[in-house]
């Protein structure tokens, strides 16, 4: 079991190491060009496999972290649901899968925030606020999935957001486990500059339906 452990850990971390060269290479690119299509492919699947791997590391003997099962639950649910947006430019599809993804990203996040008070009696700043950010992006996805109209016009700022979300999460799991920033600061900074250039993109989007 330990040897398993140890190869998913390398594969884990080249992957993860894939993702974060890719997901740089996606962002910096002309959206919508070749370089931003293919490289962001590579995020996508690279990070996939890197969440999932990271979900059963988090749970074997001897390895067990909600820290890291909690970054891959949130690393597979915006990459998931940013590559599904693009789908959502189209008329008449199944929301089914979509709505399921969602309703699970809600009740986690609740449950991330009620965990630490139920067994420890005290919340957990970085599960409170991770747990905070999930049930945020879960409900305006529900919510979005009752206009169709505005879910077709949303598709652009909804790739954008979750495919940014999972790049987050990679930069945040890549700072955290080498320790590059100690502390509570290693899994909030990332997510601070994370958000603050999604709204950045989020501005240059509206500007252009002015």
């Amino acid at each position: 079991m330990e040897t398993f452990a140890t190869y998913l850990i390398y594969i884990h971390a080249t992957l993860g190491s894939i993702a974060f060269i890719a997901g740089f290479i996606a962002i910096i690119t002309k959206k919508g060009g070749n370089a931003h299509k293919k490289s962001g492919i590579v995020f996508y699947y690279t990070m996939l496999f890197s969440a999932v791997s990271a979900l059963v590391i988090a749970v074997l003997p001897k390895h067990e972290n909600p820290f890291l099962f909690t970054i891959g639950l949130f690393s597979s649910y915006f990459i998931i649901t940013g590559y599904r947006a693009l789908r959502f430019k189209k008329s008449n599809i199944s929301l089914t899968l979509d709505k399921i993804i969602s309703a699970f990203m809600l009740l986690t996040g609740i449950v991330m925030i009620l965990y630490p008070l139920i067994l420890n009696g005290k919340i957990n700043i970085v599960l409170t606020v991770f747990g905070t950010i999930g049930i945020i992006f879960a409900t305006r996805d529900l919510m979005l999935f009752k206009n169709a109209n505005k879910l077709r016009k949303s598709w652009l700022k909804l790739h954008i957001g979750k495919m940014l979300g999972g790049y987050i999460s990679a930069v945040t799991a890549f700072i955290v486990v080498n320790q590059f920033i100690p502390g509570i600061a290693g899994w909030l900074i990332p997510s601070v500059f994370g958000v603050a250039y999604m709204n950045y993109w989020f501005w240059k989007l509206n500007k252009k339906l002015i």
